[in-house]
């Protein structure tokens, strides 16, 4: 790889007047003391008002952690969602509001996802019927990754909405339980829902997204070249686990083990591991999500049968991939493909 640097939870490149402010705004309209909210962020009030601090992605849980337990309220990650995109944040939301196409607005989503979208990155697969959009942790969620989540489908479908109209047919598949305060999701996200699913993704029609849209071709491409600099600007263009993903998905019909990956990133092994750790995670899980994206993808998008998929993932056996999707999925092959489709 020629690339040799990347971001890490430690690194300060989120401006906490983009994606923080708006979460700090909604805490404090209600009623939360700012010294209680940003303890242990090594956050202050009047930097936010005096200059442009940033703040790393360990900083940015934290603040969320203290959100979550302050607020205590089911809709704070829908209500905080709503505000995010195409949010304020200079040439990156103008090239958002400037995008050709829904799909277009997607697409820079996803390569400017650093700046738009820190925590959470959003990755686009498509076939010819419809558009898909993953999402992953960038930085280990832990237990803030439900909010973020939620957050994030809430953030591209107002995106969607303001962009392409309000009655966008989304359909939403989350990887974890129906929660309690179902109603929450009903109205910010719709009906359309279904709940433990392998990853968490969502679904819409093709032609939804690429339907022209009134823009300024000259602003967008201005503000997509202001945003490619400002990106250039940034210490790395991606999180560690982000790039390792994306490495993971082009090779992964081709992988031989750890020490190639750990060699390709130019470290090794030993220094691999440690890396991995530092992020709070393993490379076995960092293979397991990739691949079950993978299939997933490789079902949806391309229709493959099982025996294609196991084949393109490197399971020579039929019952190890078996036994690897039903760890994963809670599903054997046939009835992954069923659910899928369902």
């Amino acid at each position: 790889m020629s690339r040799v640097n990347w971001l890490d939870c430690e690194t300060r490149f989120i401006s906490a007047r983009a994606q923080p402010a708006y979460l700090i705004d909604l805490a404090l309209s209600r009623g939360i003391e700012s010294h209680h909210l940003l303890k242990g962020t090594g956050l202050f009030y009047d930097d936010l008002l005096s200059g442009d601090p940033h703040i790393s992605a360990n900083q940015f849980h934290r603040l969320i952690d203290n959100s979550r337990l302050l607020l205590g309220a089911d809709d704070s990650g829908f209500l905080y969602g709503q505000q995010l995109l195409p949010g304020h944040y200079g040439a990156a939301s103008n090239m958002l509001w400037h995008a050709d196409t829904l799909l277009q607005a997607l697409q820079h989503l996803q390569q400017y996802k650093v700046l738009l979208s820190p925590l959470s990155a959003p990755v686009l697969r498509m076939d010819e019927q419809s558009v898909y959009v993953y999402w992953l942790d960038s930085f280990n969620a832990g237990k803030n990754r439900q909010f973020l989540i939620e957050s994030s489908m809430v953030a591209v479908t107002a995106l969607a909405r303001q962009l392409g109209g309000p009655n966008l047919p989304w359909h939403y598949h989350l990887a974890h339980s129906e929660p309690a305060y179902i109603e929450q999701y009903w109205v910010h996200l719709g009906e359309h829902l279904r709940f433990q699913s392998p990853v968490s993704f969502m679904r819409i029609p093709r032609e939804f997204v690429s339907k022209a849209l009134p823009s300024s071709a000259v602003v967008g491409r201005i503000a997509e070249q202001e945003a490619g600099l400002q990106l250039s600007q940034l210490p790395a263009p991606d999180s560690f686990t982000d790039a390792l993903y994306e490495y993971l998905a082009t090779h992964i019909s081709k992988l031989t083990g750890m020490e190639q990956v750990a060699a390709d990133f130019g470290m090794s092994t030993a220094t691999f591991k440690r890396r991995l750790q530092r992020e709070g995670t393993q490379f076995q899980a960092q293979l397991d999500r990739a691949r079950t994206i993978i299939a997933l993808d490789l079902y949806l998008c391309r229709g493959m049968t099982n025996e294609d998929v196991a084949g393109y993932l490197q399971f020579n056996d039929r019952t190890n991939f078996r036994r690897f999707l039903k760890r994963l999925t809670g599903k054997s092959p046939n009835d992954l493909r069923q659910w899928l489709n369902g």
